[in-house]
């Protein structure tokens, strides 16, 4: 056997140092809406994000958001796991998947082979260890698929929490919007976020989630799951609500 190339020892290398970091800084733990999925979570917030922001800052890696269970993705993890047909025997894409809840919630489904994609190398050491937590097989995927204009071999993808901020939202929408038209179903969960399309979606689920005062401000957010439809003018410009 050939002796690994430098470039494959240095990004093993780092993904071992993110696999011992997300270890080292989280506890395992059930999120409060989909007790059946266990999870890599951290228990304080301060503590992670300045930790995270401490080892990344010359990086420019993104903040933790893989070490929390945002209300968007436990309410999409719900509905997969109440209604199986929407994903089983299909592929399905979890988008931005952070730490993976609705990722391995589908595989709890029955999902034929599922992937999840995020461009934080943190978020993916967080889903590989998440996903042998919960003994399921999820291909993991640490790049921008956004950046593609490819069509994606998937039945079904499923993005939850991602209307957060408005550049997120510019970037991974259109993409979104395409993946519909392509026949591929697009679900989104969302918390009321304020960049959350009000235009061509269709309303499946609406929950009330158990929130973290520290996260969200509340106890509780209504939290609603979408199916993203294409967009109505056949174009990819996204109106986005401020």
């Amino acid at each position: 056997m050939a002796a690994p190339s430098w470039g494959n020892a240095e990004a093993a290398a780092a993904a071992e140092r993110a696999a011992a970091f997300v270890a080292r800084e989280t506890a395992v733990a059930c999120p409060p809406f989909v007790p059946e999925v266990r999870l890599h979570l951290a228990t304080e917030v301060t503590p992670l994000w300045h930790a995270t922001e401490a080892a990344l800052a010359r990086a420019g890696v993104p903040p933790p958001y893989w070490a929390f269970a945002w209300a968007g993705g436990q309410a999409l993890a719900r509905f997969l796991l109440d209604h199986p047909a929407t994903v089983s025997g299909k592929r399905v894409l979890d988008l931005a998947c952070g730490g993976g809840v609705v990722a391995i919630a589908a595989a709890f489904a029955g999902a034929a082979r599922v992937s999840a994609a995020d461009i934080d190398p943190f978020a993916a050491a967080a889903l590989r260890l998440n996903a042998a937590l919960n003994d399921v097989d999820v291909d993991v995927i640490n790049e921008d698929l956004t950046a593609s204009a490819e069509a994606g071999a998937w039945d079904v993808i499923v993005a939850g929490d991602v209307c957060y901020e408005r550049a997120m939202v510019e970037r991974v929408l259109p993409w979104l919007r395409r993946q519909a038209a392509r026949a591929a179903a697009v679900l989104v969960g969302d918390p009321g976020r304020a960049y959350c399309p009000s235009e061509a979606v269709e309303e499946l689920a609406r929950y009330q989630v158990p929130t973290s005062l520290d996260l969200e401000g509340r106890e509780r957010r209504e939290t609603r799951v979408l199916r993203l439809l294409p967009h109505p003018s056949g174009g990819d410009t996204e109106p986005v609500r401020r």
